[in-house]
């Protein structure tokens, strides 16, 4: 059968609301979140979703799943209310797939001045090779 597969689901949140609310604009950690709740149970991330506002049966979210051994994480039920159309809808979609859905649950970072300019810098870098370190 194999390790449980995990698919982490971050919120697609544009860089414009980074003062208002910085963790759902830091991609990055939610997906170290996701990774951190997934490692400490054994499980494997294997793919990183980073959306906003997808249908629920969207292709892009069910490529590849395999009922009753690979499931999605969250790292919070707002991160996923900003990256589905749909938080309702897309848990009873997983339920009639046989995937489950989980949210990590943890407190999110507090975010100060010096951790918002590296998200700023990240996110408004990319192309010129600055990697957010």
């Amino acid at each position: 059968m194999g390790p449980v597969r995990v698919t982490a689901i971050a919120s697609l949140t544009p860089l414009e609301e980074l003062d208002d609310d910085p963790f759902l604009v830091d991609s990055r950690s939610q997906h170290a979140m996701c990774a951190r709740w997934a490692a400490e149970r054994g499980f494997v991330v294997v793919r990183e979703l980073l959306v906003r506002g997808l249908r629920p049966d969207h292709g892009a979210l069910w490529e590849g799943m395999r009922p009753g051994t690979d499931l999605f994480v969250a790292p919070s039920r707002r991160v996923l209310a900003g990256a589905l159309s749909s938080v309702e809808e897309f848990t009873a979609e997983c339920a009639r797939r046989g995937v489950r859905v989980e949210i990590v649950g943890r407190p999110e970072p507090a975010y100060d001045a010096a951790m918002k300019a590296r998200v700023h810098r990240r996110l408004s870098m990319p192309t010129a090779g600055y990697d957010g370190r």
